[in-house]
């Protein structure tokens, strides 16, 4: 089997490349310090087309395939991880929307989000609720025909910045998911600074009180909030997460190899130094392996194979472990100056700590993959026992 992108994909990733060279790298370090966004790149983004890059054409989208989204997330991810996030949170609404709302949501919303008009935010983390979503406390009342939403939502990235956030709120204890606007009468918004990376992802908290939506914002029917809605937009946010993490363990390896090529030790240069050469093969190795896993998952969810949901929780996994230890090998590489704002691994080192996190813990992959193995291992026991 030969695994290689199609033209059309590698054109994508090269104009990712690019745009991200232009437009995104030389603000990486400005996000991290001033932890927020620069409105000229989220400018770029907007006239790319890449804030469309998961949705359909007729909605005004890029239609991009999921390799090819994939190597996009990549490519802005290796320039600045807060950028990434910003894509990935505001592609989970679109993709909300686009599978579980009504035709007129569709209409209206998607092109809108696709031009970046609208600026998409997931609001499913609450102070006191994390991995176990189905126990979300934010509460939706019936009130006439709309209903009343009343709780709060918290780590909620571009919390600071969306026009538009999914809410997630038990309509008689069965999770539902919801349109809010940020100018909805009842919802505030509270920053929420000093995140140890990932600065730039302008995390906000959301206090929802007696805020009024209309019946035409539910989003699909209720008590699929989590089992449906949820399910569908976390396992694209994994899917960017995974591929985010191999541009920051790209941009790890340039730097180093960049770094190990200019520095002097002992009269050599760094990378003529056989403990060097080992660290760099890892991350190599580590990135490529990383990108593999990442490749499969996109084509089995191009085929539309079922098994693709669990071989993203594989790949996200392993890149996110990947990408810390490569980033702690970059750190090692440049010694102190590892350890200094003046190079962009330090930056690096605490963007990747972020991604064991975001989109189910580690923990939380570990069990999920080894409670699925098992349970495949039982039923392909039975088959055999049966036939």
């Amino acid at each position: 089997m030969k695994m290689e992108l199609s033209e059309q994909q590698l054109q994508c990733k090269q104009d990712a490349a690019s745009f991200t060279n232009q437009y995104i790298v030389p603000y990486a370090g400005l996000h991290d310090r001033e932890e927020r966004l620069h409105p000229e790149v989220i400018d770029s983004l907007k006239s790319s087309g890449y804030l469309g890059s998961m949705i359909p054409r007729e909605y005004g989208g890029m239609g991009l395939d999921p390799i090819s989204v994939g190597v996009l997330n990549e490519e802005i991810g290796r320039g600045c991880s807060s950028v990434r996030s910003l894509l990935t949170v505001h592609g989970m609404v679109a993709i909300a929307i686009q599978k579980f709302g009504s035709e007129d949501m569709r209409s209206y919303w998607l092109p809108r989000l696709a031009s970046g008009e609208v600026i998409g935010a997931f609001g499913l983390s609450e102070p006191g609720v994390g991995s176990d979503a189905k126990s979300i406390e934010t509460n939706a009342e019936l009130d006439g025909e709309g209903y009343q939403l009343n709780g709060k939502k918290k780590w909620i990235t571009m919390g600071q910045l969306a026009d538009l956030f999914l809410i997630f709120a038990q309509v008689n204890d069965k999770p539902t998911a919801f349109l809010v606007e940020r100018n909805n009468p009842g919802l505030k918004t509270q920053p929420i600074n000093g995140m140890l990376g990932v600065k730039g992802s302008m995390l906000a908290e959301l206090h929802l009180e007696h805020c009024y939506v209309g019946p035409d914002r539910m989003v699909g029917s209720p008590g699929i909030g989590v089992s449906m809605v949820a399910l569908h937009c976390l396992d694209y946010g994994r899917y960017t997460v995974a591929w985010g993490c191999i541009g920051l363990g790209q941009a790890c390896l340039d730097a180093s190899l960049s770094y190990a090529g200019s520095r002097r030790q002992f009269g050599t240069l760094l990378q003529e130094n056989q403990l060097i050469q080992k660290m760099l093969t890892e991350i190599i190795v580590d990135v490529r392996a990383a990108r593999l896993l990442c490749y499969q998952s996109g084509y089995l969810k191009e085929v539309m194979d079922p098994d693709s949901i669990m071989e993203t929780w594989t790949a996200k996994y392993y890149a996110a472990d990947m990408v810390n230890k490569v980033a702690h090998r970059a750190v090692q590489i440049h010694g102190a100056k590892g350890c200094s704002a003046e190079y962009p691994v330090e930056r690096f080192y605490r963007d990747a700590r972020v991604n064991e996190i975001i989109e189910g813990t580690t923990q939380m992959h570990e069990m999920v993959i080894a409670s699925y193995a098992a349970s495949t291992h039982e039923s392909v026991q039975e088959e055999a026992v049966l036939s």
